[in-house]
């Protein structure tokens, strides 16, 4: 019957475990920081009473809106080879592994010893004697018996162990792991939200560059036409040495604005390569003179919607909760904890003989430990703790109020956009008309040649004026997607998760 002592404690241990499994949690439970969520954006009252389009709703295929296959195609590949994102996706699958090895130490372990000694013992006497060392033994000459001797010991054991979670102690750290993982996996989400909109914004000053390449160098032939036509005059003294300066000037501001054009779009092309994982060398977009910058509609959304969708706010809050948690790991430090261990096995001089039954052992029994005195070692971690969370509460805080100005800034940027680009598109219609007219005046004999470049010169500079402005659109509805929260993949598990639900 004693033989069936370890088995039935580990019996008994498993029929407790839910017992204590639903034992006290020492340390606050988890509230959510209130914080003054405005009701409405204060740069985005126009956009924000525009009729809602729930099909239009931000996603984890937010640059689909765009409506640009490359730019799709572009994307996609960052997402699967871009080195930040698979850098927070091993960070993240590492967080979830601690998870799991928390979650462990609430059951019981087993380990298993198989072990062979050789030593001897001694009755305090040497074992040397006049005819020196003994093989095995060393006979005590009074008694006749065996004072020491060299033995083997061979033995087999199974051992169990389980500590009772009776304070919470192991379950808070199963939260703070938890509550690190989701924050995790907000970083995550944040990360490949950055990245495709980095990728999203560099393409879109890409095509900028493009365009503003094409009219440059339509500038720089118009200017060095000029350029001809004033010398020509100058030669025959119709025109002043400074109206030749001043010509060379202007072309050479074409030629300047048209190097910084060509240098700006090789870097983005590079800066592209960089955010696919690819060389820069090994990676090149065909140019685009005709591309044209149309700005999606972005869907509605409301201030509060910042706390479910921007990752930065969801990571922050999640680490908050992991503060909280440290608490009850710090306070339950207080009391006692307690052990079972059980141990079996068998042992025995001769390792054949030893799987045989009358050598088996066993040993059970409770061990409760706990700390008398520390020199305040375990209040010092309680307060720490303490302070941790309001740093991780004030960092959360601060987290929300900049998303709230991010998306603020974003709404006022594209505000005066739009009304910059309709601005610079009525200059722009006007000088199509201006140039019209000129053109028309020349081909009746009232309008020089001159007066015509000089026109087609600055209806160039008002199309150029005119992209500039829709491509800043462009790029700020991106960044606007980006501040609103874009979106992930299983965003609906995460906040379940998170929620406990």
């Amino acid at each position: 019957m004693n033989r069936n002592r370890p088995g039935a404690l580990l019996r008994r241990a498993a029929l407790l475990a839910p017992l204590c499994l639903s034992a006290c949690l020492v340390g606050p439970d988890y509230k959510r920081p209130e914080l003054e969520i405005p009701t409405q954006f204060k740069e985005g009252a126009d956009w924000r009473r525009a009729q809602s389009n729930p099909q239009a709703a931000l996603d984890s295929r937010w640059w689909l809106v765009f409506g640009d296959e490359q730019l799709t195609a572009l994307i996609g590949r960052a997402l699967d080879a871009n080195q930040s994102i698979a850098a927070a996706e091993a960070a993240h699958r590492s967080a979830l592994a601690l998870v799991e090895a928390n979650r462990a130490e609430l059951f019981p372990s087993i380990d298993a010893t198989l072990s062979g000694t050789r030593g001897r013992r001694g009755s305090g006497a040497s074992t040397l004697g006049t005819s020196g060392l003994t093989d095995n033994t060393t006979t005590n000459s009074a008694s006749g018996t065996s004072a020491s001797a060299v033995r083997n010991q061979f033995s087999a054991l199974l051992s169990a162990g389980w500590e009772i979670d009776l304070w919470g102690q192991l379950r808070r750290q199963i939260e703070v792991s938890r509550e690190n993982a989701r924050a995790s996996d907000a970083q995550l989400a944040g990360q490949r939200l950055s990245i495709a909109a980095s990728v999203a914004g560099s393409y879109f000053a890409l095509r900028q560059n493009d365009i503003d390449i094409v009219l440059l160098e339509r500038q720089v032939a118009i200017d060095q036409r000029l350029l001809d036509m004033v010398r020509a005059n100058f030669l025959h003294g119709t025109a002043s040495a400074d109206s030749v300066l001043l010509a060379q000037d202007t072309l050479e501001t074409a030629l300047t604005a048209l190097t910084a054009a060509r240098t700006q779009r090789e870097q983005y092309e590079h800066a592209i390569a960089v955010l696919l994982g690819a060389p820069p060398a090994a990676f090149s977009i065909a140019p685009l003179a005709d591309y044209r910058f149309s700005a999606p509609p972005i869907p509605p959304t409301l201030p509060s919607t910042l706390l479910q969708r921007r990752p930065d706010v969801v990571a922050a809050e999640r680490l908050a909760a992991a503060a909280n948690a440290r608490i009850g790991v710090a306070r339950a430090a207080f009391f006692p904890e307690l052990n079972l261990a059980a141990t079996t096995g068998l042992a025995n001089s001769t390792f054949a003989h030893l799987f045989s039954l009358p050598n088996r052992t066993w040993s059970v029994g409770p061990t409760l430990a706990g700390t008398l005195f520390d020199a305040g070692q375990r209040s010092a971690t309680v307060r720490g703790a303490e302070a941790d969370y309001d740093q991780d509460v004030a960092n959360y805080r601060q987290t929300v109020l900049g998303a709230f100005q991010n998306v603020e800034d974003s709404l006022s940027a594209l505000k005066h956009l739009r009304e910059q680009v309709a601005a610079l598109d009525n200059i722009y219609r006007r000088n199509r008309q201006l140039y019209g007219s000129v053109e028309a005046q020349l081909n009746a004999g009232t309008a020089s040649e001159q007066g015509l470049l000089t026109q087609q010169l600055l209806l160039l500079q008002a199309e150029q004026n005119l992209k500039d402005a829709q491509a800043q659109w462009l790029q700020n509805s991106v960044l606007l997607i980006k501040n609103l929260g874009g979106g992930w993949s299983g965003e609906q598990d995460f906040r379940n998760a998170s929620t406990g639900q």
